[in-house]
């Protein structure tokens, strides 16, 4: 509420300046443009990360209607799509932002990201081939071990994994994904090991709590890890390691640990009770 306040204070001040010290209408023209300016980034800021992705999106195609080559412009509408869950017309955005004269690196790292987000894995991996060496961005070695996992190519994943997870300030994710790709190599251990990583770095991400409970099921352990965990987590948890011991074949040991599950969640747990009776009928 106080922008325009402040706004109005500006160009008060800039009037003032014109009469009392010969300033030019050129100066005071320049005066307003800053003024318009600050005020435009500080709206564009806003609308990136707090307002409503779909708004964005229309805010910025309308924008760029006055200002079509605007690099600047284009970046955030490409953005937006993106954060609206709208990757197919996000991969057009980005792809005109990467065909721009002021285009950079980074640019053509998100460009990828968009395409991995609409399945054109093949098509990624070629533009980050396109990507100089030198730009050594977290972001792009999380989609460089992405794409590599998708080709399975262990040894560069891993590789690419690591160099993330130094990169990061915050690298839970890259641990649970990483943890995901030892799970899906049939390697258990390591893979509980990267998960229990992601759940230290961040204690509220429960798709890394799970994922850790498919590792020590596919173990056969069907203990509970010593996570911070709430009650409706638990019971999730419990349920989860209820049908990974059924998995195993271990069934009277899965229909107690679902029994357990729906005893412990604090409401009616339909999940549970649902795959409770399909074993008992």
């Amino acid at each position: 509420m106080r922008h325009p306040v402040f706004v109005f204070s500006c160009l008060a001040g800039a009037l003032t300046l014109s009469a009392c010290s010969g300033t030019t209408n050129g100066e005071v023209n320049r005066a307003f443009r800053d003024v318009n300016v600050v005020d435009e980034s500080n709206l564009n800021d806003i609308m990136l990360t707090v307002g409503d992705p779909n708004e964005a999106v229309v805010y910025f195609q309308r924008t760029l209607q006055d200002n079509p080559d605007r690099i600047d412009l284009q970046r955030s509408l490409a953005l937006s799509l993106i954060r609206a869950k709208r990757p197919t017309e996000g991969v057009t955005a980005w792809d005109r932002v990467v065909q721009h004269k002021d285009s950079i690196p980074d640019d053509k790292v998100e460009f990828a990201d968009a395409l991995i987000r609409d399945g054109q894995w093949d098509r990624a991996d070629k533009v980050l081939d396109t990507v100089p060496p030198t730009h050594e961005t977290f972001n792009r070695y999380r989609l460089e071990a992405m794409i590599a996992d998708s080709n399975k190519e262990w040894k560069k994943s891993d590789s690419f994994y690591e160099t993330a997870v130094g990169l990061t300030t915050r690298p839970s994710g890259v641990f649970n994904n990483w943890g995901y790709s030892k799970l899906t190599r049939g390697e258990f251990g390591e893979a509980e090991k990267l998960f229990g990583q992601a759940i230290q770095h961040d204690p509220d991400l429960f798709t890394a709590k799970n994922n850790l409970i498919l590792a020590r099921g596919a173990q056969r352990n069907y203990t509970l890890p010593v996570i911070p965990m709430k009650q409706v987590e638990r019971a999730q948890l419990l349920h989860t390691m209820g049908l990974s011991a059924i998995k195993q074949g271990d069934t009277q040991t899965g229909k107690s640990l679902l029994r357990e599950a729906i005893d412990t969640h604090p409401q009616h747990f339909e999940d549970a009770v649902r795959s409770l009776r399909a074993l008992e009928g």
